[in-house]
């Protein structure tokens, strides 16, 4: 999404703005997020135990790391105001981890604009439901109610 002006903002409020770009989960991905997490959990990063022992059939994606790729999914799509000085993840309303991400799948998110906010001058909240889903599947991901604050 192309920046835009505070007063076009309403007309966007109850929206689906779109969705990002297909992003791979591999295994290196998997793996330097348990790196950086110390979450090593086998489910997420031994693909002959995951193969033999899960309900999976290979590794998977952990939940956070789903999650965290908001930032990254968002990009071209969430809304994004004229003259932000920075924009803050203000945190989120709720979080369901749907069903698992196996490593090799490609997700993306469609963001839809809830709310948006003036809480103080130059300073907006806004609202996304996002779900996230794989390629190839009708089941979404995760769903997740997202707050942002952009300040101008």
């Amino acid at each position: 999404m192309t920046k835009i002006s505070v007063n076009k903002l309403p007309t966007l409020i109850g929206k689906d703005l779109g969705c990002s770009d297909w992003l791979s989960i591999d295994q290196d991905r998997i793996n330097l997020f348990a790196d950086c997490t110390e979450d090593h959990q086998f489910i997420h990063i031994d693909e002959d135990r995951a193969k033999k022992e899960t309900p999976f059939g290979g590794t998977i994606a952990h939940g956070f790391l789903s999650l965290s790729l908001l930032s990254k999914l968002s990009n071209g799509v969430a809304v994004e105001l004229e003259n932000v000085k920075m924009a803050i993840n203000y945190g989120f309303e709720k979080i369901r981890f749907i069903q698992p991400v196996p490593s090799g799948s490609k997700v993306r998110a469609h963001f839809f604009l809830n709310n948006a906010d003036e809480r103080k001058p130059n300073q907006w909240m806004l609202t996304y439901d996002i779900s996230v889903e794989i390629e190839g599947s009708d089941k979404p991901v995760l769903s997740a109610q997202w707050l942002t604050i952009q300040l101008l």
